[in-house]
């Protein structure tokens, strides 16, 4: 991943060579750190950082303070309501789960369990 990165400087401020780093820079560099199987200490590293700056960092964007970009494989989830059944229907023929994306409806298996229903959204989900 090659990208450009600028550092802006606010003159000479306390502490010599104190630098100053643009939102969307941030967010960039704690988004990589957030990456499965990476360690904070060495994304710190190769921008000069110290690692408890980073991890400050990481703090703000979990509450909210700093907008991380989105990520390049991101999943899209549909929304499932779960209604009641309708008043005159009969309860007991409404046994197997349906998803419903757009035009595609995917029935499971009567009886299915709630672990079977979040493994086959998310292989649609995967998919789609």
């Amino acid at each position: 991943m090659e990208s450009t990165l600028e550092v802006l400087t606010m003159g000479k401020t306390e502490r010599e060579g104190h630098r100053r780093w643009p939102d969307d820079v941030k967010a960039r560099i704690v988004s990589e750190s957030l990456r499965p199987g990476v360690r904070v200490g060495e994304v710190a590293a190769r921008y000069g950082l110290n690692p408890n700056h980073l991890s400050s960092w990481r703090t703000m964007a979990r509450q909210g303070k700093l907008v991380l970009p989105a990520p390049a494989d991101a999943v899209e989830f549909a929304a499932m309501v779960v209604e009641p059944p309708e008043a005159g229907y009969p309860s007991g023929n409404i046994s197997r789960p349906e998803i419903i994306v757009g035009a595609v409806t995917i029935r499971l298996e009567e009886g299915a369990s709630a672990s079977r229903i979040v493994t086959v959204a998310r292989a649609f989900a995967v998919s789609a």
